[in-house]
């Protein structure tokens, strides 16, 4: 299994971004997406993600947290086994390494995954908002 995270850099304050993560080695519609970051000297913190919806058999279902909603989209593409997270209106405080990662699905309805839901990891990308 391999997730190849990319698209990270420098950007002003105010600017956008958008990470690619490219999936192999597994059934990409099997996980719930999500992209994590991490802040020097700070702990892990759940950025965005995305999951199938059993329910109807279409559509996504997306989440994110309050301090993201807004200035984040996460999308996946299942003919590029892909996820995306588009970034707007970035801040220095959104400075961190991004991770995107697999977590299992334990449930019919969509649950944030826990901490120790997460299956897979991709090496991160780094993302540097200058003031």
């Amino acid at each position: 299994v391999q997730l190849q995270a990319s698209g990270g850099g420098l950007v002003q304050d105010g600017g956008s971004l958008r990470l690619s993560c490219v999936a192999s080695g597994l059934i990409f519609g099997s996980y719930i997406w999500t992209w994590i970051r991490q802040a020097p000297g700070k702990e892990r913190e759940f950025v965005a993600a995305i999951a199938g919806n059993p329910l109807t058999g279409n559509g996504a279902i997306t989440d994110y947290p309050d301090s993201m909603k807004g200035r984040a989209s996460i999308s996946r593409d299942y003919s590029k086994n892909t996820v995306y997270l588009q970034l707007s209106s970035l801040k220095p405080e959104d400075t961190a390494v991004y991770y995107c990662a697999a977590a299992a699905r334990t449930a019919i309805l969509y649950t944030r995954p826990s901490s120790t839901a997460y299956r897979y990891w991709g090496q991160g990308t780094k993302v540097t908002v200058s003031s």
